[in-house]
């Protein structure tokens, strides 16, 4: 079985991540929140080119909705 390739997307961000130097750091709230969605039973975990999203808008280098597209669009090349 072959390795999979990045999809362009996740490399378009890495590559936005690393021009800004930009990391995802997990904040108490992120903690807060991610204990009350597993309590919920919506356990929800995001991967590292996600959280490089994250990291991204909240440094101010791209916005909210451009957040958005680019995770709707590299959630849908990542689907099998």
């Amino acid at each position: 079985m072959s390795a999979r390739r990045p999809s362009q997307t996740a490399v378009y961000i890495q590559g936005l991540a690393e021009q800004h130097h930009i990391t995802y750091e997990q904040t108490a709230s992120d903690r807060l929140a991610h204990h009350i969605t597993r309590l919920a039973g919506d356990d929800v975990n995001f991967d590292p080119v996600e959280q490089m999203l994250i990291g991204l808008q909240r440094a101010g280098r791209i916005d909210r909705a451009t957040m958005i597209r680019l995770q709707a669009r590299y959630l849908r090349e990542i689907r099998p």
